[in-house]
């Protein structure tokens, strides 16, 4: 399925939940896997502000990618995002959404406000 680049460069991103196994199977605990290079992924949420506008949105990424020094509610930097179009049938209803990658998540300095007093 296509993927589609995300440009944060104008964005703040914060970090609302913290990094987690992100697993695949619910049942058995599974915890998925990167279909390349089998490394563990996680999940973690953000909250993504940008033109005055904001969306809560769970980001994953490979294990070896979540830098450490992350705290709840700080900005942070996620390098490569991309979102992917899915959808699945489950429990026989349709389902459909955006996945949300990154190559990594690192923290980051809040923007500097614009047009402050000098």
């Amino acid at each position: 399925m296509r993927t589609i680049r995300v440009e944060t460069s104008a964005a703040t991103i914060l970090l609302t939940e913290a990094p987690e196994p992100k697993v695949r199977d619910r049942q058995t605990g599974e915890i998925a896997k990167d279909a390349t290079s089998g490394e563990a992924l996680m999940t973690m949420g953000v909250v993504y502000l940008e033109d005055g506008e904001s969306s809560l949105i769970k980001v994953t990424v490979p294990e070896s990618g979540v830098s450490e020094g992350l705290t709840l509610g700080a900005p942070v930097s996620l390098p490569g995002l991309v979102a992917r179009p899915w959808e699945s049938v489950f429990n026989g209803q349709q389902r459909h959404g955006i996945a949300f990658r990154a190559a990594a998540v690192t923290p980051a300095a809040f923007p500097a406000a614009s047009g402050a007093a000098a």
